[in-house]
């Protein structure tokens, strides 16, 4: 079984072996995915490692290796990192695996000096959770989007909780399913995840409760507003916009 690594920023997958097709999820620079098949005019099916998310990517974007290097659970810590690979300049997203970095892989060489966001000695409270959350405000909504230039809302609190060593699934209704349930809005606490059901039931947005009032997320932007025990009310415009279903407890 072969394997690819990322090594450009940002990589878009698709729902199809196409680009006018979907955009479903994206890999970051330095994260691995499982190849699954190889299709023609160099496009491949693959399952992302990190979430076994499915879909299908450009083969040139990546590099294929036979066996899976070891990972330091070692991002770039800055908004934007610049990268030099083969005397080549990169400009990564914050939260990039820099694992690729030590894994010795023949023809690569990296210089790198940018800020290194070291999960193993973080420990999870409201402040670094808080600090996490912020790196991400106003940058834009992107369905399938995992990064700082582009995030939808199931990616943007998968992406924080990646920081912090923890897996979450990829998407709000998959997510949903992880981690005990809060009972009431008000024992809430900064970390807890607060999901929201449209008009059919189904679990349609997520994002990160701040604390038993705040919650920030993206939806249309990576924005804090104001919760209650109906959902959430756009502190600009003063409008509900989202259905409160249900608030769970992953840390």
């Amino acid at each position: 079984m072969s394997y690819a690594v990322c090594m450009i920023p940002v990589a878009h997958v698709r729902k199809a072996a196409d680009h006018r097709a979907e955009m479903t999820n994206q890999v970051l620079f330095g994260e691995c995915v499982r190849i699954l098949e190889i299709h023609a005019e160099g496009w491949f099916s693959a399952e992302h490692l990190f979430d076994n998310y499915y879909g299908f990517s450009r083969l040139n974007q990546f590099m294929v290796i036979d066996e899976l290097f070891p990972l330091c659970y070692e991002f770039t810590g800055e908004w934007v990192s610049p990268l030099e690979m083969n005397a080549q300049k990169l400009m990564l997203p914050f939260g990039a695996d820099l694992s690729i970095l030590k894994a010795g892989l023949p023809g690569l060489q990296f210089s790198y000096e940018g800020l290194v966001h070291t999960a193993k000695d973080v420990s999870v409270t409201p402040e670094i959770l808080h600090k996490l959350g912020s790196l991400f405000l106003t940058s834009s909504y992107l369905w399938g989007g995992r990064s700082i230039f582009g995030i939808d809302c199931s990616g943007f609190v998968q992406t924080i909780f990646k920081m912090l060593m923890i897996n979450l699934p990829r998407d709000a209704n998959m997510q949903v399913a992880v981690g005990e349930l809060v009972g009431f809005l008000q024992e809430a606490r900064c970390g807890d995840l607060a999901f929201f059901d449209d008009e059919m039931g189904e679990i349609v947005h997520v994002g990160m409760m701040l604390g038993p009032s705040e919650i920030i997320h993206a939806s249309g932007q990576v924005r804090i507003d104001p919760i209650d025990h109906e959902g959430i009310i756009h502190s600009e415009s003063k409008l509900r916009t989202h259905h409160l279903r249900v608030i769970k407890r992953v840390i």
